[in-house]
């Protein structure tokens, strides 16, 4: 039987336990407090910051190709454009200029092509690629110059092992492609004018070539390598080069692309972002 000073040191020791599970119990819900309050926090600001920087605007290669994170699946048209006449035909053979550019090759040995180029009949690229086989029709007498400098970087394997590196899918629902650096920044070290007019307008199946604007030094085109395919909507101003099309199963191989989303590393100017499922050129030949 406990003698009173044992029944008094029991008593002393439960006490202290109550007080220690007392103060773990406070602790637990004082951290609970400060969690709650920070992730509310977060919230908020992250909220701000979504208002802060996002582009809305819907018109040009500014419209926002908002990140594909979304829960809802991407819209995409079915009905392929069929490809534009021009208003009056390029002089055959027409006479391109393929200036130096400020930047090297981004593929080393890069030779721009010779000035004069057909202005009439088509030719068939074949990229085979990781996603399947991509055949585009090139139609010179719509861009006689573009279709010369991508048969020109075609057959020396500028292209080959290169990602297409942007995918928009709100706004401009293209894919971009043509950079052997993967990043967007890089060029055949040669640029040459754009090949279009007032009335062109853009719809899925479309390949145009990507260019960075006017020039601010020469104001001429600033067109290289890089190239992006319509697959959706595309409410741009007539200021990039339609130069052929993609097959309608190639557009499919595309669509599949799209609806697995991008990182949305270009938001929000230009839009878009690298695509979450790859796309890499593992040869590309012309016939």
């Amino acid at each position: 039987m406990p003698t009173n000073v044992q029944r008094r040191e029991q008593a002393k020791r439960k006490l202290e336990r109550q007080l220690v599970r007392r103060a773990e119990r406070a602790k637990r819900r004082r951290v609970i407090a400060v969690v709650a309050t920070a992730v509310t926090v977060v919230v908020v600001a992250g909220g701000v910051y979504f208002l802060a920087t996002t582009d809305f605007s819907n018109s040009g290669d500014d419209a926002a190709a908002a990140s594909s994170t979304s829960a809802a699946p991407i819209q995409i048209p079915t009905e392929v454009k069929a490809l534009p006449t021009r208003p009056t035909p390029i002089a055959d053979p027409a006479t391109c200029e393929y200036r130096p550019s400020k930047e090297p090759a981004s593929k080393e040995g890069t030779k721009a092509p010779e000035g004069s180029a057909p202005a009439t009949g088509t030719a068939t690229a074949t990229i085979k690629a990781n996603i399947g086989e991509l055949t585009l029709t090139l139609d010179r007498a719509l861009a006689p110059c573009a279709v010369n400098s991508f048969v020109n970087l075609v057959k020396q394997g500028y292209y080959d092992g290169s990602t297409c590196h942007r995918i928009g899918t709100e706004g401009l629902q293209m894919l971009q492609c043509g950079d052997p650096t993967g990043t967007g920044t890089g060029g055949p070290g040669y640029t040459f004018d754009n090949e279009t007019w007032p009335e062109l307008t853009y719809g899925r199946g479309y390949l145009a070539m990507a260019n960075a604007g006017a020039d601010p030094e020469t104001q001429k085109g600033t067109n290289g390598s890089q190239f992006f395919i319509v697959y959706g909507d595309a409410q741009l101003s007539p200021d990039y080069t339609v130069f052929g099309s993609l097959d309608e199963a190639g557009l499919k191989l595309i669509d599949e692309v799209a609806r697995a989303g991008h990182d949305g590393s270009f938001d929000p100017s230009p839009g878009g972002g690298k695509p979450n499922k790859e796309v890499k050129f593992e040869a590309v030949t012309v016939a």
